[in-house]
């Protein structure tokens, strides 16, 4: 195969394989020392200049890395073990969660009040539905493959066709410049947001609307959940008593640290007298209260990288994004315009955009 000049840049050399394109000046020129390197995008013998670790074939536009290796994915087995137990505990608390909040808190709702119940229960089946779902669909799914392309010959390798592919040691094919490798998956991940052990995946382009729903649906659920188990203690929980309060001594601070102390001794007193039911309600507060709160905070940072029009791993290598509104509504797969049905009404204008506007000042 017919060896082809380069240009040489500092970080990637970019590799031109047309000849003809030249102008004639530029073959008068000798070459001192080159290296003959292989593209492994279009299979072109290129020169380099000097010795590049990084460069650019001029063709196809792939990247290739002479100093990469393939490096070995130690105790994979450990990383698959690790997330299967994670998924049979999340599993084994979301039923208890379940069962353990009808079994507990029901009896006392129905005995209250037979239309609550059956509004209740309305409200249990349909979050307890989609939290499963969500979950299912985040765990069980795919995360999101790299698109599938022709590689390795050049006759069958347009041009500008592996434009910023990467060539994956691990997994031996080409990785796009949105892909990941996940060593835990063990495959490369289309649009990689993190890995996640709780749902034994990771968090890509096919699942990642399915993981915010799913932090949607359970911060739902343990918001319920704590407001249901307080309702529900509120009548069954004993009767707290306390000493008298002195009042001789005035309504200082002293006077009011007494009296916390004082309710805080009765509640944990009159928590011994608890039925089970009344102590599987107080877990399931404290345990939706702590839940609820971490899935918030994690909730709300997933929302503002996808506002910023990227992802966690690109939030790390300091990635570029555009912050805009309608990146939320372009990722929970709204239209920007309803030109189908209104011609003349686009969504766009009625969402908030917060790009900086050039001004232009009058002369």
């Amino acid at each position: 195969m017919t060896s082809l000049i380069s240009e040489s840049f500092e970080v990637a050399p970019k590799a031109t394989p047309i000849m003809a394109d030249l102008p004639k000046e530029h073959f008068i020129a000798s070459v001192t020392e080159d290296y003959d390197v292989t593209c492994w995008g279009c299979g072109l013998h290129l020169l380099l200049p000097s010795h590049a670790p990084v460069f650019k074939c001029g063709w196809c536009g792939a990247l290739t890395n002479q100093n990469a290796g393939k490096r070995e994915c130690k105790y994979f087995w450990l990383r698959r073990l690790r997330d299967r137990c994670f998924v049979c505990i999340l599993l084994m608390f979301m039923l208890f969660v379940i069962c353990g909040g009808v079994w507990a808190a029901f009896p006392v709702i129905f005995s209250i009040s037979y239309f609550r119940g059956i509004f209740h229960s309305i409200i249990t089946f349909i979050l307890s539905v989609t939290t499963v779902y969500t979950f299912s669909s985040a765990s069980f799914a795919c995360a999101g493959t790299p698109p599938c392309v022709v590689w390795g010959s050049y006759p069958a390798v347009g041009k500008g066709a592996l434009e910023n592919y990467t060539f994956c040691q691990l997994c031996s094919k080409p990785k796009s410049p949105r892909s990941h490798h996940c060593r835990s998956c063990g495959m490369c991940i289309l649009d990689m947001d993190h890995h996640c052990p709780f749902i034994g995946n990771c968090v890509g382009a096919a699942n990642h609307r399915h993981f915010i729903a799913l932090l949607i649906s359970v911060v739902t659920s343990t918001f319920y959940i704590s407001i249901m188990t307080v309702y529900v203690c509120w009548h069954i929980w004993p009767s707290i008593t306390y000493e008298p309060f002195d009042h001789s001594y005035g309504f200082g601070s002293d006077f009011a640290m007494r009296a916390i102390r004082e309710i805080v001794y009765g509640l944990l007193k009159s928590v011994v007298l608890l039925s089970p039911r009344g102590l599987v309600l107080v877990y399931l507060f404290v345990s939706s209260v702590s839940l609820g709160i971490g899935l918030s905070i994690l909730l709300w940072q997933q929302l503002c990288f996808i506002y910023e029009g990227k992802t966690y791993l690109n939030h790390l290598n300091d990635g570029v994004g555009e912050k805009d509104c309608q990146n939320l509504v372009q990722f929970f797969g709204c239209p920007y315009s309803f030109s189908i049905y209104l011609p003349h009404c686009s969504l766009s204008r009625f969402l908030p955009s917060f790009r900086k506007k050039t001004q232009r000042h009058k002369k």
